[in-house]
This record gives structure tokens, C-alpha cells and sequence, in this order.
């Protein structure tokens, strides 16, 4: 059973000298980096954005930390997609495992949270331990705990590499998937466009006069149907045909 939502604001606000209320602001992940910050010593902090409102600046915390995962090969993934939600239960699950991993893994020491926030060194007491073996100086610590979900400090690049990898394939089907929509969406809204011309066309050629109306209708959507934007350049088909047959 991990620690409740009130044992984890203490912990992380005596930590870090921080205020938290709510374990739903670590989804903006920067108290969460700071954590990991006191574990490794290497969290580019200066990066990290405290006072921020948007998801796209929460995003952009996460990716520091999901470097400093994938550099330390902790084989555990990030949710950042539900984190940044800023939702309860996402952020104290996440909030526990990590209280955890830290209890394992923290080699002890003072830990200047407000110098680290300005970009400061960390302190020779915690410098001087050796990270490769932070789990056995967490280990001789009241509360150590083994974290949960497999994850280790210790060397497991395989293990590191297939998460990366398994994390891109994912970005890289989101990403497919959201181009597709917005194919799928043109594709809708031309087709409608072009029965829109057809159908003047059809009018014209049953009354040619509809098209020397100047103030007309269809003249109106025609303006409308052939416009461009400035800096739009319509294709030139010869280039276009010549760009087909060239081989490689």
C-alpha cells in the first residue's frame, strides 16, 4: 500500500521546499523532475519550468524527464498523455511509484532544492556518491523500498531500448492517425467543392448568359471556387508531369 496524498505533499514539499497542495499539480512535471533531480544530480533544471498553465509547457518538463529515464535506463513508462491531465488518480499513482524508486535509490545527503531550481551545482556531499551505487546507500535508510514494475538503476539497456522504441512506434501512430483525419477532412470538403463547380458548370452551359452576369450568382461562386490566398502558387502541370517521369 503506498503512502496517502497527504504523506506525499509533506514528503514532497519538505524535499523540494516547495507548497503543493494537490498531488494533481506534479502533472505539470516539474516537481517530479526535482525529484529525480535529487536521485541523479543531473536534471537540467535551469530547463524546467515551474510556473506554467498549459499542457504544452507540461509536455515539455515530461520529455526532460523521460530523457533523464532513458539516460539512467530506468525501465519504467511515463503516462505523460494522462499526467498532464492534471487528474488525482494518474498523479498519485505515478507520485507513489516514484516515492518509492526514490526510497530505493536516493544516496542520502543534503539536498539544496532552491539552488537547483536556479541552476546551481549540487552539493560535494551528494556529488561524492557514487550513482551506480545509490540503491545501496538508499538500502541503510529508514523506509527503503523496492520499487514496484520491474525498474532497476542498474544496467539494462535492452530493456531501456525496446521502451524507447515502443514509445516512438506510439507518437508515430498518434501521429499517423491525426494526418489521416485531416486527409480524410480535405478529402470531404474538396468533394464537396467540386460538385459545387460541376454544378455551375452545368448551369452555364444550359445558359451561357448566367456567366456575363457580373453582379450574378454564379458569378459570385465562382469568385468564390477560384480564389487563392496570397503567396499561393498554383501548380504548373507541366512541371508537375515531368516530376513524374523523372527516375531515380
Amino acid at each position: 500500500m503506498g503512502e496517502s496524498r497527504q504523506e506525499l505533499l509533506q514528503w514532497i514539499n519538505s524535499l523540494l521546499q516547495l507548497n503543493l497542495t494537490k498531488v494533481e499539480q506534479c502533472g505539470t512535471g516539474a516537481a517530479l523532475c526535482q525529484i529525480y533531480d535529487s536521485i541523479f544530480g543531473d536534471v537540467p533544471m535551469s530547463r524546467v519550468k515551474f510556473n506554467v498553465t498549459s499542457e504544452y509547457a507540461y509536455i515539455q518538463n515530461f520529455k526532460i524527464l523521460q530523457n533523464t529515464f532513458t539516460k539512467h535506463q530506468i525501465d519504467k513508462s511515463i503516462p505523460i498523455e494522462a499526467l498532464v491531465k492534471c487528474k488525482m488518480q494518474d498523479n498519485l499513482d505515478f507520485l507513489q511509484w516514484t516515492k518509492k524508486f526514490w526510497d530505493q535509490y536516493y544516496p542520502g545527503g543534503d539536498y539544496d532544492a532552491v539552488a537547483r531550481r536556479k541552476g546551481g551545482a549540487m552539493p560535494a556531499s551528494m556529488t561524492g556518491t557514487s550513482r551506480a551505487s545509490a540503491g545501496s546507500a538508499a538500502a541503510r535508510r529508514p523506509g527503503g523500498a523496492t520499487p514496484t514494475g520491474g525498474a532497476r538503476v542498474a544496467a539494462r539497456a535492452p530493456a531501456a531500448s525496446s521502451a524507447a522504441t515502443e514509445a516512438l512506434k506510439q507518437e508515430v501512430a498518434t501521429l499517423k492517425e491525426a494526418v489521416g483525419g485531416l486527409e480524410r477532412e480535405r478529402d470531404f470538403y474538396f468533394h464537396k467543392l467540386r460538385d459545387i463547380e460541376v454544378l455551375v458548370q452545368g448551369a452555364v452551359e444550359e445558359d451561357p448568359e448566367l456567366e456575363k452576369q457580373e453582379d450574378g450568382l454564379i458569378k459570385a461562386i465562382q469568385a468564390i471556387l477560384y480564389s487563392t490566398e496570397e503567396g499561393f502558387e498554383i501548380p504548373d502541370a507541366d512541371a508537375e508531369a515531368a516530376d513524374d517521369q523523372e527516375t531515380f
